[in-house]
């Protein structure tokens, strides 16, 4: 692996793209930490840290300043993201799935084009709207029921969080943060075209990495508290969290890359002198189908109930009870898992067209062996995504609870626990994935080793060992010794801390 990193700055063409990626990245970043006008940025971060210290469960908020990257804690120009877009997409996807004249587009030359066209148009009404709604929220915070406390935080500060509200500011706000949207989707069609990885999802995962840091200073401090104060966690969990991390991170990469294999059979054909077909391959159908999308439904359906019954029914105890269900406790999980397994089974009968795969492969002379072709074949494969998607859903169901009960249960920080499951562990794999997968095949072409060597399975030889195959074994070696070391020495200071 460390000499296909080596081998991507080798091919001029990848070492141009790596660097046109990471340059516009870094623009990406500055643009988050640019403030809107007329809006104090000191008071919001404040109320960010407060809550981070105070609350162990997280919120809305603290979820979406994750997926803005900081954005909006720092109320920049960058705060609603690439999200209307994300929104803008599937909701075009999903229609097409439904309304039959978009369908039809969409199978037209030329009909991808206009859909995007129309996905652009849906975006820039989408930025509008939130656009308008977020200068709302700058103008009166307290009347935001996410933003719980950020009043008692103006109270101490002594200064508003908007200094000069009224029709202009809401005007600049919703024209800054529309253009600032525009400007990231720019960004991640020219990532996209001439860089490496899908740009979008780049610049997400990068919201998502760059809230890291600041994760793993607040688990320090819980963990390993300084001045003499008491530690919230036994500090034992902090060495098992990192191997419970090591775990939860390669589970999630073997189910989102697997995928059930259905052979495939073409007929020979003869045309003329030639012989078409005759060949075996085989189908992929992935056991994730639907990716990161069922959590995002059910956390959007989730938050809607108690929103409304916190903001309709403020002075009723019956009504807050309620929302503080719906937040978390079992009655939350219950309903969350039920939502992930109905949006798995619901995007993948909205996305998966078993009828329509089967009479392409019949009219390219494919065949499923032991199936017949038509129907019967349309069937098998509506069978077995059933049973896939099954499994699917109890792991997004795993992956999506994980960060809530790691942090009610272990008194884990609500911004760490969120890189131990939940969409933000998904989409870093899956776009980390996606991007070495490119970068792969740009090495392949060139002649180059990729990041994962496929060899053939050997047999046993009783004789000696050549030197490179001493060589690989040698490195194994050392790099479980190291691993075991590093363990070790992290109990060690556990250990120390602990009774010192």
């Amino acid at each position: 692996m460390i000499s296909a990193f080596a081998n991507t700055f080798k091919i001029p063409e990848l070492r141009s793209r790596i660097f046109f990626t990471l340059i516009l990245l870094v623009v990406v970043r500055i643009g988050a930490a640019i403030t809107c006008p007329g809006v104090n940025a000191a008071v919001i971060q404040t109320w960010f840290a407060s809550q981070v210290n105070n609350e162990t469960g997280g919120n809305v908020a603290a979820l979406f300043n994750i997926f803005s990257g900081g954005a909006l804690e720092n109320c920049a120009v960058f705060s609603l993201g690439v999200m209307p877009y994300i929104s803008a997409s599937i909701m075009l996807q999903l229609l097409t799935a439904v309304i039959p004249q978009l369908g039809k587009l969409a199978k037209e030359d030329g009909g991808r084009q206009k859909i995007m066209q129309y996905t652009r148009y849906a975006t820039i009404a989408l930025c509008i709207l939130q656009g308008y709604f977020l200068a709302l929220t700058f103008e009166n915070p307290g009347s935001n029921p996410f933003l719980h406390g950020i009043m008692d935080t103006i109270a101490k500060m002594g200064v508003p969080l908007v200094s000069d509200p009224g029709v202009a500011f809401r005007v600049t706000t919703v024209i800054t943060l529309t253009a600032g949207t525009m400007f990231l989707m720019w960004l991640g069609d020219q990532i996209t075209d001439r860089g490496v990885g899908n740009g979008m999802s780049m610049i997400i995962t990068v919201g998502i990495v760059a809230r890291l840091p600041a994760a793993l200073i607040q688990a320090w401090r819980t963990f390993v508290p300084s001045g003499g104060q008491g530690s919230q966690v036994n500090p034992m969990v902090l060495v098992l969290m990192i191997a419970f991390l090591v775990i939860v991170i390669a589970a999630v990469i073997c189910v989102t890359q697997a995928q059930r294999k259905v052979s495939v059979q073409y007929a020979k054909r003869v045309v003329g002198q030639k012989v078409y077909g005759g060949q075996q391959s085989f189908m992929p159908l992935k056991v994730n189908y639907a990716g990161v999308m069922p959590i995002i439904f059910a956390q959007a359906l989730l938050v809607f109930p108690s929103t409304i019954a916190t903001m309709a029914f403020k002075g009723s105890p019956v009504a807050q009870k309620v929302a503080a269900m719906l937040t978390h406790g079992w009655l939350h999980y219950l309903l969350y898992a039920l939502m992930i397994f109905f949006f798995s089974y619901f995007w993948v009968a909205t996305q998966f067209q078993p009828q329509q795969i089967a009479e392409d492969l019949k009219k390219g002379g494919g065949y499923v062996p032991g199936v017949r072709p038509g129907k019967p074949t349309a069937d098998f494969l509506d069978f077995t995504m059933t049973r896939l998607t099954f499994a699917g859903a109890i792991f997004l169901t795993i992956i999506a609870i994980l960060p809530g009960m790691l942090a009610e249960r272990m008194n884990v920080p609500y911004a760490t626990a969120q890189f131990f499951g939940g969409t933000s562990l998904l989409i870093v794999v899956g776009v980390v994935l996606d991007t070495m997968r490119q970068v792969e095949t740009h090495l392949i072409q060139r002649h180059y080793d990729g990041f994962l060597r496929k060899g053939k399975i050997r047999g046993r030889s009783f004789g000696p060992v050549g030197r490179g195959e001493a060589v690989q074994q040698g490195a194994m070696l050392w790099l479980y010794v190291g691993i075991a070391l590093l363990f070790i020495a992290g109990m060690a200071i556990v250990v120390a801390e602990r009774f010192h």
